[in-house]
């Protein structure tokens, strides 16, 4: 099998490592093939797409709406790399998955407008399959509804054509979509479990995701729900894509 390519921006190790290890569960992948590239760490090199049998993006503290003026030279260059390597993935209807961070690039790629609109806390949200969601071979097995980890700034407010809705919540509309056959991307974060969603929230206090007290609350609340329908998301891509 050719492996999969996972990019990675988090700047910081513990959660970038988590993240991996995270990818490397819920997709049933062996390091050998799940190949991690941290793009905040080292420009993107050259990527024949025939190596490999897809590419997942996971998820980032970069986001879109942030002002131009004040993104960071990384931020600049990152975003850079992967609008051009999508230019690619859709041009070739490549296996593509992209998790919260992805979806804000995917969409933004397209033509969506990403805003702050439909932000979420850090929360467990009931999420509902559209009839695409439900036919789509990546959905395949997911309970409907079912609950899974947010917590963004931004979101997609407006989805342009060419985008298909596959899963939808009353606080964020999309939460999962699809581009072309092969290209998807959710708002959620099909990766996390309780305690690594936990762990993540640790490197994270002070950034606006949360209040810095609530800490300790949501490490214990995180514990208590159950998110492993959405699992099924990552292990389906792996499923259909692998070659």
């Amino acid at each position: 099998m050719r492996p999969f390519l996972l990019l990675a921006t988090r700047a910081d190790d513990g959660p970038a490592d988590a993240e991996y290890e995270s990818f490397l569960t819920c997709t049933g992948l062996a390091e050998r093939e799940l190949v991690r590239h941290r793009l905040e760490a080292e420009p993107l090199p050259e990527i024949r797409l025939e190596d490999w049998s897809g590419i997942m993006v996971g998820g980032s503290p970069f986001n879109m709406i942030t002002p131009e003026h004040a993104k960071s030279a990384v931020q600049h260059r990152v975003e850079a790399e992967v609008r051009a390597l999508l230019d690619r993935l859709v041009e070739a209807d490549f296996p593509f998955m992209g998790a919260c961070y992805g979806v804000g690039a995917l969409g933004h790629h397209q033509g969506a407008v990403i805003d702050a609109r439909y932000a979420e806390p850090v929360s467990a949200p009931e999420i509902t399959l559209t009839d695409a969601g439900r036919s789509d071979p990546v959905c395949a097995g997911m309970a409907n509804p079912f609950r899974a980890f947010v917590a963004h700034k931004e979101a997609m407010s407006v989805v342009p054509d060419g985008v298909v809705v596959l899963a939808t919540s009353s606080s964020c509309p999309v939460q999962m979509l699809r581009v072309r056959t092969n290209l998807y991307a959710t708002q959620f974060h099909p990766e996390l479990d309780g305690a690594s969603l936990g762990h993540r929230l640790s490197f994270y206090t002070g950034h606006g995701y949360f209040a810095d007290d609530e800490l300790a609350r949501l490490q214990a609340w995180a514990l208590t729900q159950d998110v492993s329908s959405s699992w099924a998301v990552l292990r389906n891509f792996v499923a259909v894509h692998a070659r």
